[in-house]
């Protein structure tokens, strides 16, 4: 079996970087890397709050594609760190959008797993005539139903061990609420109350990511600066329905029904489970699912990176798409 190394395309470093000041509040990090006049890919970042990784640049061949990295409102380079205050589904939608018009761009392909799955569904309904076609692995539709899979009842039953952990930073009689008991503690003043929790929430997501265990990816998510941003703006979005209507990518579905689409999916994803994909494909007619049947969440495990590469590779070998 080959390797993540064998399957991803070689390291590269961006040869442009921007900060662009969307709001009074929030300025956004974004990279540039690849060919400049390849066909232009908007890498959306899962999450909320995950911000973006120089791995993440490998999955496009850097000839073909002009790669594009940012990290949303209050992760990564962003600032300001973890910040809330403007930070909803509609404002991502937008600066994704001033993004494209900062860097002259007319149309791109959009590349997003899990939250980024969402949010790239969501711009491309805004937006379908500036999409040429997308690209997404772990559909979140982040729906009442999938967060209470997650974070209520669900996903607890195949990680009762990692439950407990999950659980413990909240008192018993919060516990049939634990998203609103993880918002109180998570915009508390209590620093260490503020931080604890992130780390439980954040490792709660890095532990059931991937089918096997993979102690990198908890390290990483349990490091304090991304569990912070991660934790606290994923709980902030969940709070309140990620600021969007009920089954409101199903509902919309119309406006892009068309764009072509790509869909890889771990047949074991706990974190995202597969009903969801088999949704948004069954309504997609244009929309190739493929599930991958050993594998969990995470872009990083062989079969989905593998995947999620003959995807972009196929885009620019069927030569029939441009910018």
């Amino acid at each position: 079996m080959m390797t993540l190394e064998q399957i991803l395309y070689p390291p590269i470093k961006p040869y442009s970087e921007h900060s662009l000041q969307v709001d009074n509040t929030h300025s956004l990090y974004i990279e540039e890397s690849g060919n400049p006049l390849g066909l232009p890919v908007l890498f959306i970042h899962g999450g909320p709050g995950g911000g973006t990784t120089p791995m993440q640049r490998r999955f496009f061949n850097p000839d073909e594609y002009r790669i594009i990295l940012f990290d949303q409102r209050g992760c990564g380079k962003s600032r300001p760190h973890a910040c809330l205050t403007n930070n909803t589904t509609a404002h991502l939608i937008e600066d994704i959008e001033k993004i494209r018009r900062h860097l002259e761009i007319d149309r791109w392909i959009l590349f997003g797993g899990s939250w980024g799955s969402t949010l790239s569904l969501l711009y491309a309904e805004a937006y379908p005539e500036r999409v040429i076609s997308m690209v997404l692995r772990g559909i979140f539709l982040c729906r009442d139903e999938d967060t209470r899979w997650f974070y209520q009842e669900g996903a607890n039953r195949f990680y009762p061990n990692y439950w407990q952990d999950f659980i413990a930073p909240v008192p018993e009689e919060k516990r049939n609420d634990m998203i609103g008991a993880y918002y109180e503690l998570l915009t508390s003043e209590n620093e260490i109350a503020r931080m604890s929790a992130a780390e439980a929430w954040s490792v709660w997501e890095g532990r059931t990511s991937t089918l096997k265990a993979d102690k990198d990816l908890v390290n990483h998510f349990g490091d304090p600066f991304h569990a912070l941003a991660m934790a606290r703006i994923e709980c902030h979005y969940f709070k309140y329905n990620a600021f969007i209507e009920p089954n409101q990518i199903l509902a919309n579905i119309g406006y892009i029904r068309k764009i072509p689409t790509q869909i890889i999916q771990g047949r074991y994803d706990m974190v995202c489970p597969v009903n969801q994909a088999y949704a948004l494909s069954q309504a997609m007619p244009n929309a190739q699912l493929i599930i991958c049947d050993h594998a969990g969440h995470s872009a990083l495990e062989l079969e989905i990176a593998q995947a999620l590469v003959a995807a972009t590779d196929q885009l620019y070998l069927d030569g029939d798409i441009s910018p």
